[in-house]
């Protein structure tokens, strides 16, 4: 690689770093690029060079989170060898990585039922690897003789995740958009633990 192509990389990482510090602070609707461009000390034009729009921007910068969530993921729950406690530490930092960029999601928050195909394939991207993780936990476990055999862990995993996805639109009061409110983002923690207990308790007998 080049040394224009490194230094076009870090730009770009520093661009995304600052968007995202504007996106948590503001919000999407009230950050400009105009704001931006200032706090990183760059022209507006050489802004649009590497990102055409603010649009376009946030959803790097939505990439970018995921990508670190799912490391976060993966280098712990590759590591685990107790099966609920992968579980609960997929649980414990989805939760925390909501509440920690709450104010990022306003964007989504906002537009659930809009949004571009760009973020929804995102949200698919971070559930099939979730889907593989935590399939593989249950396969290992599995191998290991604390659970029954299992013919299907990533399907399974795929209902688990669709009844904690319904544990959100629950306490969310069956509204339109199921972007659950701040104040619930606890109760929906509490409820899907107790989910993940008795999922775990069912897998073993």
């Amino acid at each position: 690689m080049s040394a224009g192509s490194d230094q076009q990389d870090i730009k770009k990482e520093k661009i995304l770093e600052a968007a995202y510090e504007q996106f948590l602070h503001y919000g999407y609707s009230k950050t400009t690029m105009n704001e931006i461009a200032g706090a990183l000390s760059m022209s507006k034009a050489l802004l649009y060079y590497y990102f055409p729009d603010k649009s376009q921007l946030y959803i790097a910068v939505t990439r970018k989170l995921a990508i670190e969530y799912l490391k976060t993921l993966e280098d712990k729950i590759t590591q685990l060898i107790d099966l609920k406690e992968a579980f609960v530490f997929q649980i414990n930092t989805h939760h925390e990585f909501i509440l920690n960029n709450y104010n990022f999601f306003d964007y989504i928050r906002l537009n659930e039922q809009n949004m571009p195909d760009t973020i929804w394939e995102i949200v698919d991207q971070i559930r099939q690897s979730e889907m593989d993780l935590l399939g593989n936990a249950i396969k290992a476990e599995a191998e290991r003789g604390g659970i029954k055999p299992v013919d299907n862990p990533r399907e399974i995993v795929d209902l688990l995740l669709d009844a904690l996805q319904g544990v959100k639109v629950g306490s969310a009061g069956y509204k339109k958009n199921s972007f659950p409110k701040k104040e619930h983002l606890d109760e929906i923690h509490r409820k899907r633990l107790l989910l993940i207990d008795i999922f775990i308790r069912g897998l073993k007998y």
